[in-house]
Formats: structure tokens, C-alpha cells, sequence
């Protein structure tokens, strides 16, 4: 099952809400939508995640079904948590993996966490007991870009503190590893998408609920 949407830049009213990039788009997918015998997870965030999806399927194949939500709305945008909550609404999800910042570099610091805070509710609410994971936003290939990343990144653990949310640190696998990785200023060739998939799913099997016993 898939879900495509795209949004042009309009005005925005609220304060809060960031200004819109001049094309916003938003992926869903549910891979295995027709089928029970496993439990399903679901990973959240933008082209990072998209990036690294498949081959986190392909990883947890034989032990849970894969469903993504990567959009390019930072968690401020108005539609944001309507998206997020039709999606927790389609499913059960054992676990979610989370996250939301590229996308948010030049957003108010105050209101980003506020946003962010308000989503961890939704997904604590909505998500009918999956257990939740933050994953850390990537680096960037610009030195600059990445302070910022790292900005929200604090934030977000301090969020995830008073959460009681464990954190899966992509941030601290990618910044060591060499910028020939990196296929323009945010994304990862293969081998970096690769190794952010490894990292993934190993947390969520360490999440995922034991198989019943036969």
C-alpha cells in the first residue's frame, strides 16, 4: 500500500509553523499490508529515512513487516502530527523509530521543541503501545550544516530524557566516517545508507516482542 502527497508553498498564519520549503512531500508506505503473522514496525523521517528504508526491510524480513513514513514537513508544519496520526491509525506498530530534523535546521529552536514534545504525545497516545525510539539526525557534508544538526539533536535527547525514550545515534555512527560517503550535502551512497540500516535495525530487534512459542 502507498500514500503520496506533495504540497505547494502557501502562507502560513501560525506563528510557530515554520516557513514551508517551496515543494513539501510526504511517503507512506505499508509493505505486507494484507498480512498478520508478524508483528510491523514503523519507521518515521524524511529522505534520510527513505534512504535507508529497503534495506532495513530487507534486514527484519523474516522477524517483522516494514512500514515508513518520510516526509519533508518539520514537526512544526500544521499537517504534520494529522499525517503522523493517520498513519498510526492504519496499523499496530511493536515499534516505532523516529525522527525529524533535517528538514528543521533554520526552525526556532523554542518552537521545534515544543512541536517535538507535542508529536512524542501523539505518539505515545496514537501509537496503542509500540515501543518508541529517537533516532538522532544525520551530519551533513558542511561543517556549518552540521553544528545545527547537532543543535537539534540536543534538544531532542534532552526531550527524550523527560520522554523516557531511548535514542538510536545515527549522528554518532555517520560524523566519524569520511564525507566521500556522503552523495551530495545530506544524502549517503549505498554503503552509508547501508550502514545506517544495520544500526536500525539491530535496535528494533532489540524491541520487537519474543516470537511465541510453537
Amino acid at each position: 500500500m502507498l500514500l503520496v502527497t506533495g504540497t505547494l508553498t502557501m502562507g502560513l498564519n501560525a506563528a510557530a509553523e515554520r516557513k514551508r520549503e517551496s515543494t513539501e512531500w510526504s511517503i507512506i508506505y505499508w509493505f505486507n499490508a494484507n498480512q498478520t503473522k508478524l508483528p510491523r514496525i514503523l519507521l518515521v523521517g524524511d529522505s534520510i529515512c527513505n534512504g535507508y528504508q529497503s534495506f532495513v526491510k530487507g534486514k527484519l524480513k523474516d522477524v517483522a513487516y516494514t512500514s515508513f513514513y518520510a516526509t519533508s514537513k518539520c514537526v512544526t508544519d500544521r499537517s504534520y502530527i494529522k499525517e503522523l496520526t493517520h498513519v498510526l491509525d492504519e496499523y499496530d506498530y511493536a515499534v516505532i523509530h523516529f525522527n525529524n530534523g533535517l528538514h528543521s535546521l533554520g526552525t526556532d529552536r523554542k518552537e521545534w521543541e515544543s512541536a517535538l514534545r507535542d508529536v512524542m504525545k501523539t505518539l505515545k497516545t496514537k501509537g496503542k503501545g509500540a515501543k518508541l525510539v529517537f533516532a538522532t539526525s544525520t551530519p551533513l557534508k558542511k561543517p556549518d550544516m552540521t553544528a545545527k544538526a547537532k543543535e537539534l539533536n540536543a534538544i531532542a535527547e534532552r526531550v527524550m530524557k523527560d520522554e523516557g525514550v531511548p535514542i538510536n545515534d545515527l549522528f554518532a555512527l555517520m560524523d566519524p566516517q569520511d564525507r566521500a560517503l556522503w552523495s551530495d550535502t545530506y544524502h549517503y551512497h549505498k554503503e552509508g545508507r547501508e550502514m545506517q540500516a544495520k544500526q536500525v535495525a539491530k535496535t528494533i530487534r532489540g524491541f520487537l516482542p519474543s516470537p511465541p512459542k510453537e
